[in-house]
């Protein structure tokens, strides 16, 4: 993981979309700085594309959608798109998995939460799992504990032992039934909103990511042009793919610093 400082003005220059977490990626304990919301509408001005990429559940992105200085939002981990139309006044929704599937997904994971719930009383189920359409959250970092690494390893196996995927993010341990990630439903929106090959090396030298955490790492691994904001180096032993460049300081104030970067770059 290089300095931020290392990416070149000519590699900043030629980013058209920024794809960003949102829990200490945009926001720092628990808050969204004013310096973050201002960088989104920063670039949004430029031309720049931003698009959360976040484990936040379906309730939380439709606001978001709609409210936020963002092109569109992948959540749940990738179980879905949200796009909203201001002049239209519509809200596209785009899903990994059809309504039916999703039903019987949610009835496997009800099962499963109670489960791990009880082997682990310590945990709590997430405070916005009510907003959710496709995963379960169980909360170790932001409404209780922080709980041990041991533990929250163990919750993800109990997971991965039912069959479901599991991905550890900053605050959550989510879990769904699927394949899908962050990155596939990425792939998706850009092929379906922009028409646009993300595997396509060309395409690459366009799109950034900013993450934090570990379940960040399928955009980690797969973009060039990866950041981390300064609080990654908390789960770099977790790490398989880390990030290319980090940020100076941490979350939404991380972030801003890349943005600054990135339209500092750019052609007067």
């Amino acid at each position: 993981m290089k300095p931020l400082s290392t990416c070149t003005a000519d590699q900043l220059a030629r980013i058209r979309f920024v794809l960003t977490d949102i829990d200490d990626t945009l926001t720092l304990d628990g808050r969204l700085p004013a310096r973050a919301y201002a960088a989104m509408e920063d670039l949004d001005h430029m031309g720049i594309r931003v698009i959360p990429i976040t484990g936040r559940p379906a309730g939380w992105c439709d606001l978001i959608a709609r409210q936020w200085p963002i092109a569109g939002i992948v959540g749940e981990n990738g179980a879905f798109y949200f796009r909203y139309d201001a002049r239209t006044r519509r809200m596209q929704r785009r899903y990994a998995k059809d309504s039916a599937t999703r039903l019987k997904d949610r009835e496997l994971l009800l099962a499963l939460q109670q489960q791990i719930l009880k082997k682990f009383p310590m945990a709590a189920l997430s405070a916005d799992q009510p907003y959710r359409e496709a995963d379960l959250a169980i909360d170790f970092a932001e409404d209780i504990g922080p709980l041990p690494r041991d533990m929250v390893l163990d919750i993800v196996a109990m997971f991965e032992a039912a069959g479901a995927t599991a991905k550890v993010s900053s605050i959550h341990v989510n879990g769904w039934y699927g394949s899908y990630d962050k990155l596939s439903m990425t792939r998706v929106f850009f092929r379906e909103i922009y028409d646009i090959d993300i595997d396509d090396p060309a395409a690459q030298t366009q799109i950034s990511f900013a993450g934090d955490s570990p379940n960040d790492q399928p955009m980690f691994g797969f973009f060039p042009l990866s950041f981390g904001v300064a609080n990654v180096v908390e789960f770099a032993d977790l790490l398989t793919s880390p990030p290319k460049f980090v940020t100076p300081s941490q979350g939404g104030h991380g972030f801003a610093e890349l943005a600054d970067a990135i339209l500092k770059a750019r052609p007067k």
